[in-house]
């Protein structure tokens, strides 16, 4: 009787725990480099890279707007420099400052594209950047 109680107690825990790692998708897509190399094609996407002026410089992404999220008017920036109308890819160092910026645009009503792993693994596949 203890036996089928514990297995019952466990089974309801070990269910409680499933459940909750479900469905908690992000609410902006991430992309890998091939995805987000053919989605900024489209004249309907806004391209932004949210690293500071001294990375942007080193190499970015051609067509991009610096935009960088560490500005304390970061969200300000974004209102005045960005269309809600036209989808917004984003993109950092390594994916996660990007995620940040990602979070905060969803947040003002914009439909965001995160490039996954970031411009360092967008230059390791061997892709062109402007300096």
């Amino acid at each position: 009787m203890i036996k089928t109680i514990y297995l019952f107690f466990f089974v309801c825990i070990f269910s409680l725990g499933l459940w909750a790692c479900t469905g908690k998708e992000e609410p902006y897509k991430n992309l890998t480099c091939a995805e987000f190399a053919e989605f900024i094609n489209s004249p309907e996407v806004q391209l932004v890279d949210v690293r500071t002026m001294d990375e942007y410089t080193e190499g970015h992404i051609a067509g991009s707007l610096i935009i960088d999220v560490k500005d304390e008017n970061f969200a300000n920036l974004v209102d005045e420099q960005l269309a809600k109308d036209k989808k917004v890819a984003v993109y950092c160092r390594s994916g996660r400052r990007s995620r940040t910026a990602a979070d905060i645009l969803v947040k003002k009503g914009f439909k965001v594209y995160n490039l996954d792993k970031g411009i360092l693994n967008w230059i390791e596949e061997g892709r062109e950047v402007e300096k």
